[in-house]
């Protein structure tokens, strides 16, 4: 049986490591907000994109609803996971989900190149025998996702030229409220047409229309520059909101297993501490009544 120091030591130590998950917790919190916060930040940005390509699109539609998409030989897949652990399932879940997606549409592994945000997630595409061009650290603030939004593109144009990668996709975990998320996948390249058409085809926001002057092509490579970082920003910011996601899910089993615990110690050190005290009671009645016995008994002197 323990006893009563050993129960305050494993007692401490469990306060501790309380501590220390909430204060994890707290953070992983706060992560989330932050990322989300980048994404609805995202929406003003997307919007005036989105309006650009209307105008530009209605002089050009006939050319663009022409031009063929590519059939789907080469693929560069983008992943986003994890740098750090204590993330549950987050790995795992969006490296099976990218893997079944290139399956489903008979995409065979000399056809795939994979470039993976977070060095877990690449362990876990590499031990299924995929392999990796590059393995990017993932940001640790919103701060730091610009430069690598900018290294992504940089990259993707390199497989297009040197490669002849057709299409790109993006794997990333998308948050959906508390402490949840699920796989998503987006399209990179080629640009989704009826995305495009579905555009074109908006009633515009006001009563005038915007004019250009300079060339309708460059006017729209420029453009769908803008959405590639639009659409990479977001599922960085994505991603990490999700990654924090699953660690606030982690902490509060943990926190939830350490109070346990610690309720269960603190019953077997008041056990443990009532026995001691019921021993040492005992101790002392059997140690007077050893010394009661042994005692001569003195008998008074009969009257004469």
């Amino acid at each position: 049986m323990q006893t009563t120091e050993s129960l305050k030591r494993r007692i401490k130590s469990a306060g501790d490591l309380l501590s220390v998950v909430k204060t994890m917790k707290a953070l992983a919190a706060v992560s989330i907000r932050q990322y989300q916060k980048a994404v609805e930040s995202l929406t003003d940005y997307n919007n005036t994109v989105e309006m650009g390509l209307q105008i530009v699109l209605k002089e050009r539609m006939e050319a663009t609803l022409k031009a063929k998409p590519p059939a789907m030989k080469r693929v560069g897949a983008i992943v986003f996971g994890s740098d750090q652990g204590l993330c549950g399932q987050l790995n795992e879940q969006i490296s099976s989900f990218t893997l079944d997606h290139l399956k489903s549409n008979g995409i065979r592994k000399d056809n795939r190149m994979f470039l993976s945000v977070g060095a877990r997630v690449a362990d876990y595409l590499e031990d299924t025998g995929q392999t990796l061009y590059e393995v990017l650290v993932t940001p640790s603030s919103t701060t730091g996702i610009t430069p690598l939004v900018q290294e992504v593109i940089m990259i993707i144009d390199e497989w297009h030229f040197r490669d002849q990668i057709d299409h790109f996709f993006l794997f990333y975990n998308k948050y959906s409220g508390g402490a949840s998320y699920s796989p998503h996948m987006v399209q990179l390249l080629p640009v989704n047409r009826d995305w495009l058409v579905e555009i074109a085809t908006k009633k515009w926001v006001s009563k005038s229309l915007p004019i250009f002057r300079i060339d309708g092509d460059m006017i729209f490579s420029s453009l769908i520059r803008e959405y590639l970082f639009v659409s990479l920003y977001r599922a960085f910011a994505e991603s990490l909101a999700s990654e924090n996601a699953s660690r606030l899910a982690s902490m509060q089993n943990a926190e939830k297993n350490i109070e346990e615990q610690l309720q269960d110690l603190h019953g077997q050190f008041h056990r443990t501490r009532q026995m001691t005290i019921t021993e040492e009671l005992l101790d002392i009645v059997a140690g007077f009544e050893a010394l009661s016995e042994s005692k001569p008994s003195q008998k008074k002197p009969e009257s004469e």
